[in-house]
């Protein structure tokens, strides 16, 4: 029996840029350096008006959307979960649920150029998961689990702090025990480095 690993990836942020295209080219540039890569996405995102929940909708069809502030049944207190069909709603009756987000793993493809189309204002992130090829020269290895790309868009934190930013931020994702060395070469091949401390990844 295989026994699944246990921790989070350590995550460095390697660019942070206000242009969402340009830190979505390289993090493609970055995809590009893996030795294997999943063929599923983990996509995540706020949602602030009509336009962008129905995008999103027409995007990720059966996408399971959430209230994304706390909201509570004013006769009981009890939390309310967010349950109904976004496309039954008009924009008017649609405004009183918002913010909305989701989050759902997708099959990898074009999907990411329409996300990326599809983006508004709020947070959001695309997350490539797979594995760096080992490099002998570093003495660093490739760990399934561990390694990917991650973009969060206006956010600097790879486990959504919810603090928006203007900034969106490009991750490389690497072993729970932390591979600075291998953030820097990959850094160094988008022309940056790696601007600040590593965090808990996924």
């Amino acid at each position: 029996m295989t026994v699944p690993p246990m921790g989070n990836s350590r995550a460095y942020p390697v660019l942070r840029t206000t242009d969402a295209a340009e830190a979505y080219r390289q993090a493609r540039r970055l995809c590009a350096l893996l030795e294997h890569i999943d063929d599923r996405i983990w996509l995540f995102a706020v949602m602030r008006t009509p336009r962008e929940v129905r995008e999103m909708a027409g995007l990720v069809p059966g996408a399971s959307f959430e209230y994304e502030e706390t909201r509570r049944d004013p006769a009981t207190g009890e939390l309310l979960g967010f349950d109904l069909d976004v496309s039954t709603l008009d924009d008017t009756a649609l405004r009183t649920h918002l913010p909305l987000s989701f989050s759902e793993d997708v099959p990898r493809g074009d999907v990411e150029e329409r996300f990326l189309a599809a983006l508004g204002d709020g947070m959001a992130s695309i997350r490539w998961e797979g594995r760096w090829p080992d490099d002998p020269e570093i003495d660093s290895h490739g760990h399934w689990n561990y390694d990917g790309i991650q973009i969060v868009f206006h956010g600097d934190e790879a486990q959504y702090d919810y603090k928006w930013t203007e900034d969106h931020t490009v991750f490389v994702h690497v072993t729970k025990h932390g591979d600075p060395e291998r953030a820097q070469k990959l850094a160094a091949h988008i022309g940056s480095e790696v601007l600040g401390e590593e965090q808990l990844g996924w």
